[in-house]
């Protein structure tokens, strides 16, 4: 017959913890917090049988993620700096005088000791234009002057 010891338990809780190290994704950890709460069952009812470790182990898995995602779920917050991290969008609404002419949709403007290039209808360069949007890492532009 088999019968797994609370050891065991134990060991299969540390395991699932390292895998979470290499696999992060807060699921074996929560798995292996109810391997060893398995284990510490077992060790104070070693009689317990297999069928029985196992099915507690399935139950209080299931419950530990569900609780453990619920509880350290990311939640977004509000911040005074939106596009802290997406810089391109900063620049949305900005006027800038084009460095290269807009030729076949494409040109090119200086921003600060940066060149971004831009896509919009053909114009020389020295052309004030407004930035509409961004398209990867391309701003939309349109004429500053078609702006009202």
């Amino acid at each position: 017959m088999i019968q797994l010891d609370y050891w065991g338990w134990f060991i299969v809780g540390i395991l699932l913890a390292v895998v979470e190290i290499f696999a992060p994704s807060s699921f074996f950890l929560w798995m292996g917090a109810a391997a060893i709460l398995v284990g510490g069952i077992v060790f104070f009812v070693p009689d317990l049988g297999w069928p029985i470790q196992v099915g507690l182990f399935a139950v209080f898995s299931i419950i530990a993620v569900l609780i453990g995602r619920r509880v350290f779920r990311p939640r977004n917050q509000a911040t005074d700096h939106p596009t802290l991290n997406r810089r391109g969008e900063q620049y949305i609404g900005r006027h800038f005088t084009l460095e290269a002419p807009i030729v076949n949709g494409i040109g090119w403007v200086r921003v600060g000791d940066s060149r971004w290039r831009v896509l919009g209808d053909d114009a020389p360069t020295g052309t004030v234009v407004e930035v509409t949007g961004i398209d990867s890492s391309n701003f939309l532009v349109a004429s500053a002057k078609n702006q009202t």
